[in-house]
């Protein structure tokens, strides 16, 4: 099953458009692509660890991430969160019909509490920019997103 997360990566004081794409498929593997530096490419650890804290699992498929476009470098620790729904999604361990409407954006702890990010205001300003109804950031990033006019900025605390 295919997946689509919106998120974003920050350059400077500008943000653009991420598209994290998650496909399960029969046969085992994980593999992520999209120019991901080594942060990201340490993801699969800290989200296995946050899945299995609140009561879900990795699959045990082959599960193949895109980071689109793929041309674009992506960096840091912060497309945690996106990569973890993007995987709840693809297994069929969550559905949600709203998430489409959202740019997801934060770093997981191995319990599966959010970290603070950075660059909460031009990722905020890319999801308004991109028509999106709104952002969900670490509770510590929203007053920082919140300045952004006609966007609703939601916080939460951890992947649960």
């Amino acid at each position: 099953m295919l997946s689509k997360v919106n998120g974003s990566a920050v350059y400077g004081i500008e943000a653009l458009p991420i598209t994290v794409e998650v496909n399960i498929d029969p046969g085992v593997g994980y593999h992520l692509v999209g120019l991901p530096d080594n942060a990201i490419r340490e993801s699969n650890y800290r989200i296995a660890s946050a899945l299995s804290q609140i009561g879900y699992r990795i699959p045990g498929k082959k599960i193949t991430i895109n980071l689109s476009p793929a041309d674009l470098r992506k960096e840091g620790a912060c497309y945690d969160l996106p990569l973890a729904l993007g995987i709840l999604l693809a297994s069929g361990q969550l559905y949600s019909d709203v998430l489409p409407d959202y740019l997801i954006m934060g770093e997981l702890s191995l319990d599966g509490e959010l970290q603070p990010i950075k660059g909460a205001l031009p990722i905020a300003l890319a999801a308004r920019k991109n028509g999106l109804k709104g952002v969900v950031l670490p509770k510590s990033n929203v007053s920082e997103a919140a300045v952004v006019q006609g966007l609703e900025v939601r916080g939460a605390t951890s992947l649960g």
